[in-house]
């Protein structure tokens, strides 16, 4: 599944990032400071979100690590429902801020996360040549003022 997730912004093929995706998704769930939730329709995987605190950052922060959805359950409130999961556990681990950081070709998802309030991080301007873009959320109480 996120195989298949991924596949939809990087047209040339996945790049090698050295990790099996079981192999990854093993240390994610394995992980004791960070979280794994999943979501599931008719008995089957469909999206998966990862997070934790990112390294030096305040206690207060969470990153979003992974977040695919599967492709043919996209737009179906599959991804919807499954960041209004994760920003009720933020909210409930006490955190402040979430941050991510999203493939430059892919603006489906940077689509998605605008609409759900992310927004560009203003302490990781985009530079040219980035690969990616660093979006930031403010989790208490679920709404983000600088949206």
């Amino acid at each position: 599944m996120h195989a298949r997730a991924r596949s939809t912004y990087y047209p040339d093929g996945l790049p090698d990032d050295g990790v099996g995706r079981p192999a990854g998704w093993t240390g994610a769930i394995e992980r004791p400071d960070g979280q794994v939730l999943c979501a599931v329709r008719d008995g089957r995987l469909v999206g998966i979100a990862s997070f934790r605190t990112p390294e030096a950052a305040p206690a207060e922060t969470v990153k979003l690590f992974q977040f695919p959805v599967d492709p043919g359950h996209r737009p179906s409130g599959v991804g919807t429902a499954l960041h209004t999961a994760c920003v009720e556990q933020w909210q409930a681990d006490g955190r402040r801020a979430a941050v991510l950081d999203v493939h430059v070709g892919n603006r489906r998802a940077q689509a998605f996360y605008a609409r759900q309030g992310w927004v560009p991080d203003p302490e990781i301007p985009p530079v040219d040549g980035d690969h990616h873009l660093y979006l930031r959320y403010a989790v208490t109480g679920g709404m983000n003022p600088a949206a």
